[in-house]
């Protein structure tokens, strides 16, 4: 697919998982079949936030999304740390230049054996620009198998200039498509109940405008609580905001 076919496809997407699909896809036509994109909107200068709320996206085998997102060494991971203080393309001739420097803790170091276990050894890491300090975005782009950093410059030199281009709108795109984080996904009527919430609608006016008994509108708005794991409405409304699962056009 050429790159003015690849934005056309972007701009028509109407699911994530359309577009991630295509995306990895796109990017294996160069060369980068690993692919771990991550994004959160909950950082400070301590953390990332909580991880059950990142929008995270890889075709990576489940043992090593197991053990770099959910066990938690994507916070040693030397790119990723590069990722938070840069925008733009970065080499991971990054890390092998603190490697050669002595400048990897022994925690990071653990991430590169890690990695180096799954094949993850050359590549890219794309940092996706924001207009605010506690959102965050970055895409890792890890080479085939049997290729080597000095064969990811020569596909960089080539292309790079493309495939930033065609990350970068993926980014962006992925910000408009409803994300739902794994069992924090709400029902239809849960939704429809944080919608009346954030039109500034109350109890009573949420259970005429449903049908409902104010009972079961305040059992839905619990349960929202509950799936989204906060302790009020109103961060139920802004979590599943931020998340895109509010006013959604949906066939249920």
């Amino acid at each position: 697919m050429k790159l003015r076919a690849y934005l056309d496809f972007i701009c028509a997407a109407k699911t994530l998982e359309e577009l991630w699909l295509e995306h990895v896809r796109q990017m294996g036509d160069y060369k980068f079949d690993k692919l771990l994109y991550g994004y959160t909107r909950q950082k400070t200068k301590t953390s990332l936030g909580d991880p059950e709320d990142f929008v995270i996206l890889s075709n990576h085998c489940s043992e090593y999304v197991e053990g770099f997102v959910n066990s938690g060494l994507y916070f040693d991971a030397p790119m990723l740390h590069w990722a938070l203080e840069n925008d733009g393309p970065g080499s991971w001739t990054l890390v092998q230049d603190q490697i050669s420097n002595g400048g990897l803790s022994e925690s990071a170091q653990k991430v590169l054996e890690f990695n180096a276990k799954h094949g993850v050894t050359a590549g890219y890491t794309v940092s996706f620009n924001s207009s605010s300090d506690r959102f965050k975005g970055a895409i890792s782009l890890a080479a085939c198998d049997g290729l080597n950093q000095d064969d990811v410059e020569d596909i960089w030199r080539e292309h790079g200039r493309d495939i930033t281009l065609m990350n970068n709108m993926a980014h962006l795109k992925i910000l408009t498509l409803p994300y739902q984080p794994p069992n924090r996904s709400l029902t239809r009527r849960q939704r429809e109940a944080l919608q009346w919430v954030g039109d500034g609608k109350t109890t009573q006016d949420i259970a005429v405008l449903m049908g409902l008994t104010t009972a079961t509108v305040e059992k839905h708005l619990r349960l929202a609580r509950e799936a989204l794991s906060v302790e009020t409405t109103a961060h139920a409304v802004l979590k599943a905001a931020l998340h895109n699962q509010m006013y959604t056009m949906e066939n249920e």
